[in-house]
């Protein structure tokens, strides 16, 4: 676009409505001190506010999650002690123990999660809310929804399809006339605020006031997307009842959009509503397994949250309805106090905004039956380490929220456990230096070396770790079957194949993960520089220099570990080496999982096949169709399925 269009577009288009202000002033955060005297003192005071019937179930599934959890950290501690045939290097041995027993809480949370998750799946949860309940129901006439979609120097022609896709699903319902679409940019590149004007203005031309859909530039961009939607809301907030947050890669059917204002209006309590997106529209091995994974084994998780926590529940900061009103008054987020990392702007505003929806008594509710709510995920492994990054300094830092006074127990739980996401891998990297250590003094000082490191000859031990870490996905597989849905996972042997595949994969991303978040936390307890850009949104196969680069850091910690084990206790570099391969064969392992045509030959054959994939959603169709992908995907898989080198293949096609 040359600077004349531009300046014509802007003249003779209204890009935004009226500004009609509102008021959204963030209070000052309590200091951690005071926070406890005040949790002391609330816990001594009577409760006067009436405990709803979903809270007091919540609350005994929660004591039934902790005893739980409890008892299996006391199972292994007793395991451990007396199985444990040296107590040389007390101090060491201890610290050991404490470390172990703090990964197997952490893991058996997860486990009993899923326990809970495939509880659910096979019997209702009658406490949950969902969507059956309003599918009958009318949207109110008076109900108005802001559908918004903070950017930063995006891909214009991927986000604009998906918006275009979105739009036009809801220009299909009659209630279309109640939602209002509004592109919040905060680009700074000059040519792509010129393609994003260009979009919008022909995307606009093309609804034909179907949907009112608006176009603003933020002057000043403080805050990232939490100061961006807290911008819209003072501009334009008082117009709306409702506002549906996105992502640059979010897409939504029209169904879902008026499903979740129906749920807002018949549920007067509730201030959140989160739907679960289902990932889907990148064609990399990497992004393909995560949303294999996330489809499969991930609904156990998600449900299993939901079910001990109800009506205060996540909120993941997209493809979520907000209360306006209450947010504007109860949610702005102030800086954090002092200087260094762990002060400043809060970077993962979501978790914070739930807590203050829910403390100035509003419901915060996961709704997991909502139908046509997707999202993207990470291309490749090096980007969805880099967005862990951003996720990891901002839950550390909310650490120093978790005794704001009034916030619900579960939601300083929910603070605590965002940090132990990425903690745990600094904790499991401690524990094998610190076994390390203990064998390595064992040879200095001319003692016997057990050959026990990580206690690889304690079966009791071994087995109850290997049942938590893999029983979800047995139960997962088990859920598939008992709905019968294997077709749409590419049929039994697939789904199979499937299964172990991303199982394998984990295996190989799970010490990656761990020697990146260890550096991310020490960067963030440190204070060290964060680069803070988007995602990539579209499939791009890696360079080898570039994907070698960045994982070498990574690699040496692991290498000076496995020699010392191979010096003093050889036997034992059995037990590092799953995690000393993937850390060699990182580069290669990022670059190959990056390549779009290693995930449609997978493809082809019905391997890691989602729903999504067998029955493309017709929102997504529309995305992909605008976007190009059909174009570029077809022209793969009409390759990859030539007869001369794919003979015997599963036909697949796309719609």
């Amino acid at each position: 676009m040359n600077p004349n269009e531009h300046t014509q577009i802007i003249q003779s288009a209204q890009l935004a409505p009226p500004i009609n202000r509102g008021s959204m002033v963030a209070q000052p955060w309590t200091s951690f001190k005071h926070g406890l005297a005040l949790m002391r003192q609330a816990l001594r005071e009577p409760k006067l506010r009436p405990t709803p019937t979903w809270l007091q179930i919540a609350t005994e599934r929660r004591r039934v999650l902790m005893a739980l959890v409890a008892l299996t950290t006391a199972t292994v501690a007793y395991l451990w002690i007396a199985n444990q045939s040296s107590w040389d290097f007390l101090p060491l041995r201890v610290l050991q123990l404490v470390l172990f027993l703090l990964l197997t809480a952490w893991v058996s949370a997860g486990f009993f999660t899923a326990i809970m998750g495939f509880w659910v799946e096979l019997f209702a949860d009658g406490f949950a809310l969902s969507s059956r309940g309003v599918a009958n129901h009318t949207l109110s006439q008076q109900t108005k929804t802001a559908v918004i979609m903070p950017i930063c120097n995006e891909s214009v022609d991927t986000v604009f399809a998906g918006l275009r896709a979105t739009c036009e699903s809801l220009a299909q319902r009659p209630e279309a006339k109640q939602f209002d679409v509004f592109i919040l940019s905060d680009s700074f590149d000059p040519a792509i605020r010129a393609e994003e004007l260009s979009a919008w203005s022909t995307l606009r031309d093309e609804l034909k006031g179907q949907v009112n859909l608006f176009y603003r530039v933020r002057q000043r961009r403080t805050r990232r997307k939490a100061g961006n939607v807290a911008d819209f809301c003072r501009r334009w907030g008082k117009n709306y009842h409702y506002m549906v947050v996105f992502d640059a890669d979010s897409v939504m059917s029209g169904d879902a959009l008026v499903t979740l204002a129906k749920l807002m209006d018949h549920n007067p309590h509730a201030g959140i509503i989160q739907t679960v997106p289902q990932p889907c529209g990148v064609d990399t091995l990497h992004a393909r397994v995560q949303q294999f994974a996330a489809r499969v084994a991930g609904r156990l998780f998600t449900k299993g949250m939901l079910y001990w926590q109800l009506g205060e529940s996540h909120y993941w900061g997209h493809n979520a309805i907000i209360r306006i009103e209450p947010f504007m008054r109860h949610c702005a987020l102030a800086d954090l106090p002092g200087t260094g990392g762990l002060s400043g702007h809060i970077m993962s505003h979501d978790f914070v905004e739930a807590a203050m929806m829910r403390r100035a008594g509003y419901e915060v509710w996961l709704v997991t039956d909502v139908v046509g709510s997707y999202e993207q995920q990470p291309a490749n492994l090096p980007e969805e380490l880099q967005r862990d990054r951003r996720w990891c300094q901002g839950n550390i830092k909310n650490i120093r929220l978790i005794a704001e006074p009034g916030f619900a127990t579960v939601h300083r739980f929910m603070l605590l456990t965002g940090v132990l996401a990425y903690a745990s891998s600094p904790l499991w990297l401690l524990l094998i230096l610190t076994s390390t250590l203990i064998y390595s003094l064992d040879y200095f000082f001319g003692h016997t070396v057990n050959e026990d490191l990580l206690l690889n000859h304690h079966t009791d031990l071994w087995l109850i770790t290997l049942v938590l870490l893999f029983l979800p996905r047995l139960m997962s597989l088990l859920v598939v079957l008992y709905k019968r849905e294997q077709k749409q996972y590419g049929g039994v042997v697939n789904v199979l194949m499937s299964t172990v595949l991303e199982t394998l994969y984990s295996g190989m991303v799970a010490p990656l993960r761990m020697m990146s978040h260890t550096y991310y936390v020490v960067s963030a307890l440190t204070g060290l520089n964060l680069e803070w850009k988007s995602p990539l949104r579209e499939a791009k196969t890696l360079q080898w220099k570039t994907t070698y680069q960045y994982f070498i850091p990574y690699m040496w910690p692991i290498v000076v570990i496995a020699l010392v084990t191979l010096i003093v206790s050889p036997s034992n570099l059995v037990w590092i080496l799953p995690i000393l391969v993937p850390v060699l064969l990182a580069t290669p392992f990022a670059v190959i999982t990056s390549s779009s045509y290693v995930g449609l030959w997978l493809r082809v054959r019905n391997v890691l096949i989602t729903p999504e994939e067998a029955l493309a959603p017709a929102v997504m169709q529309q995305a992909w169709y605008y976007s190009g992908r059909y174009l570029k995907l077809n022209r793969i898989l009409r390759w990859l399925r030539q007869p001369k080198s794919r003979s015997g293949a599963t036909a697949y096609h796309l719609r």
